[in-house]
């Protein structure tokens, strides 16, 4: 019996005894926002004639500066000077003031104001 009471009581005490211990950790992380980004886009526009127009591409106006080339985005639209939008292709001679955004290397087509 005391042997039996011995191996209990060890079998009670045993799990405490083997117990680990364990340790917990927080860490504590500060995120910051980057300030925030303006952008301003201005609109400009050049006036001048047709000198080559590649639908969906391209478009080349004379004007008092010499040729430009403009970029046609997908956006762009060509009305007349009520705003109704022009269905026609563009023709070389045709006046026109084309209203774009962008740096002089990567201007892009708003909108192209047929004058005629």
């Amino acid at each position: 019996m005391k042997k039996t009471m011995l191996g209990f009581a060890c079998a009670l005490i045993a799990p405490l005894a083997f117990a680990q211990t364990s340790t917990t950790t927080t860490d504590q992380t500060t995120t910051t926002t980057a300030p925030e980004t303006t952008t301003t886009t201005t609109t400009t526009y050049s006036a001048g004639t047709v000198a080559t127009y590649e639908p969906g591409k391209t478009i080349i106006v004379k004007s008092s500066e010499g040729p430009v080339t403009f970029a046609l985005g997908t956006a762009a639209r060509i009305v007349n000077g009520a705003g109704k939008i022009v269905t026609a292709p563009l023709r070389a001679g045709q006046n026109v003031r084309v209203y774009y955004t962008g740096p002089t290397e990567k201007r892009v087509v708003e909108r192209v104001v047929v004058e005629d």
